[in-house]
């Protein structure tokens, strides 16, 4: 069970390419952070912005790209 608010979404990971479920918060819309993949263990950095319906949109990448 998620907290409140929380949205969980696949991404893939840039660097092994493993599908990964993460947990996207609202709180973090517009704010740059960095996650540990659970395979490869690499850091992905994030974005998240809110598309309409209330809906988090991940973009990920390699740390520093």
């Amino acid at each position: 069970m998620n907290a409140p608010g929380l949205q969980e979404s696949s991404i893939y990971c840039p660097y092994c390419g493993e599908s990964i479920d993460v947990l996207l918060n609202p709180e973090d819309v517009g704010v740059d952070y960095i996650e540990d993949c659970q395979v490869c263990c690499r850091p992905i950095e994030f974005h998240l912005r809110e598309e309409s319906g209330g809906w988090l949109q991940a973009e990920v990448r390699s740390e520093g790209e």
